[in-house]
């Protein structure tokens, strides 16, 4: 096969009842744009039918490359495996479950055939989500532009597609908490959204529940912004400012015979609240050196155990990418 023009990087955990039409509709996009592609499946770990359903699709069409973690690495790792595997001039990014419609990357490519070199997919609507779906992703995502360093596009997912030369850049960014929005909008190049609207699931429940949403909101805010740290500050300045003007309020109310604030009672209130500023701020530095500390151990951020072309490359099965 021709060295593909486009790659196409899908991340699988447990989509066993989408993946046929996942691949269809694929096929059906990529044929009618006429240029060489692949088709790069990562399982992450499944516990269903999936690896099965993969096995099959990459016996059948040479289009189709699969990728086996060791175990469950999580979304985002599975994104970037995808994106160390392709070959393509551009790589498109989407998920499993055809919430992002495929048809729409001929709109993706239409754009990096202008010379955009990282094209993503606005939502314009979220179809088949619960009220308090839409409402905690709407605040995540106007949080995260709000607090971060870096302008992170608003009401954007990983649907979307990079020149090579950004992959590249992104290759070289082996941070292990990873934010591959934040990462995209970081590294800069030209960039350009494209409005879709977002369909319901196709099969099966959402891969992507409330705590897995906050966990990557912490990645982002922990990896593109000190606000966190600055606010654990700002808590200290507050204090000494309210200590500093209680104690000689206190000092003018005793004097003056006012019993209110005599015994243990305003003492204990003071403990209470300094003991919780300071809790708050040893929470907020030890997410921030729990980081520092998962990089220092300089460990691969995932495990192949099963790589179906790398055989081809003699790596072998368990090929590591540091």
């Amino acid at each position: 096969m021709a060295s593909p023009t486009y790659s196409i990087v899908v991340p699988v955990f447990n989509e066993a009842e989408s993946l046929p039409e996942l691949y269809r509709r694929l096929s059906q996009v990529m044929e009618k744009l006429g240029e060489p592609w692949e088709l790069i499946l990562v399982n992450d770990g499944s516990s269903d039918a999936s690896p099965t359903v993969m096995r099959d699709l990459a016996s059948r069409d040479a289009h189709v490359r699969v990728l086996r973690f060791a175990r469950n690495f999580g979304h985002q790792i599975a994104v970037t495996a995808g994106l160390d595997a392709s070959k393509g001039r551009a790589v498109i990014v989407i998920d499993a479950d055809l919430q992002d419609p495929p048809e729409v990357i001929p709109d993706l490519v239409a754009k990096w055939k202008e010379g955009y070199e990282l094209v993503y997919g606005v939502r314009r609507g979220r179809e088949g989500e619960t009220w308090f779906k839409k409402t905690s992703a709407s605040i995540f995502y106007r949080l995260i532009f709000r607090i971060t360093d870096v302008r992170i596009p608003l009401d954007t997912g990983d649907f979307r597609l990079l020149d090579r030369k950004v992959v590249d850049v992104l290759g070289r960014m082996r941070e292990r908490h990873r934010f591959l929005r934040g990462m995209g909008a970081w590294v800069g190049f030209r960039q350009v959204g494209v409005p879709y609207d977002r369909q319901a699931r196709f099969a099966g429940e959402t891969n992507y529940p409330f705590r897995k949403m906050l966990r990557l909101a912490l990645n982002a805010i922990t990896g593109f912004s000190y606000l966190p740290l600055q606010m654990a500050t700002y808590f200290g300045f507050v204090s000494a400012g309210l200590a500093a003007l209680a104690i000689p309020l206190v000092i003018v109310l005793r004097i003056a015979g006012v019993h209110a604030f005599e015994g243990q009672a305003t003492t204990l209130l003071a403990v209470l609240f300094l003991g919780g500023v300071q809790l708050i701020s040893l929470g907020i530095l030890g997410e921030y050196v729990g980081r520092i500390y998962d990089e220092v151990k300089g460990r691969p951020l995932y495990i192949l155990d099963e790589l179906a072309a790398a055989e081809e490359a003699g790596q072998g099965v368990g090929t590591h990418f540091e």
